[in-house]
């Protein structure tokens, strides 16, 4: 399995550095000198970015960390990475029991504890936003998508094993926008 670790952002200088949007709350093992990577995303149709990469070094510059690649070496090179998804190999074995990953909520049910277990839609995706994730929740009525903030507050259980995600949305939530 392959879990997103990071987007490569803009380049940084001229030597084929860029900087990277982390995704991983690991940063050091999964940028360490060695390291193997898997790119994805937009760029990888663009025959001049290689289908993997390989960490040279890594180094935060004030809160943002700065890659060097190994099989990147200029400045052009690095401007066609922008944008893609890096992903990182994980064996099984290392995740414990109740540990999911972005990517696994997608499809899962959405389920309204505050009215009875109702399902009321799916997860299609999840936004990094500047304050905190959202799910976005395509309703039952396929017509209308809902975005839920990813806090315990209002998704207090993600449910691996059952494949649901159990909501407690305050009052309106899920009526947003039903009116348009």
């Amino acid at each position: 399995m392959s879990v997103r670790v990071a987007r490569v952002g803009k380049p940084h200088g001229v030597r084929g550095e860029v900087t990277v949007r982390l995704y991983t709350d690991d940063p050091r093992a999964r940028f360490a000198p060695g390291a193997s990577l898997s790119v994805g995303g937009p760029s990888r149709q663009d025959a001049a970015v290689p289908s993997a990469l390989t960490v040279a070094d890594a180094r935060w510059n004030k809160n943002v960390l700065v890659v060097r690649f190994t099989e990147i070496t200029d400045r052009n090179g690095a401007e066609a990475l922008r944008g893609s998804e890096l992903y990182a190999s994980v064996a099984a074995e290392e995740h414990d029991e109740d540990e999911w990953h972005q990517e696994q909520l997608v499809g899962m049910a959405a389920v309204d504890t505050t009215r009875g277990d109702a399902v009321v839609g799916s997860v299609t995706a999840v936004l990094s936003g500047p304050a905190q994730d959202l799910l976005e929740i395509e309703l039952t009525d396929g017509h209308r998508r809902v975005l839920v903030p990813f806090v315990t507050q209002i998704v207090p259980e993600v449910d691996v094993a059952t494949g649901r995600v159990l909501l407690v949305p305050p009052p309106g939530l899920l009526e947003l926008g039903a009116g348009e």
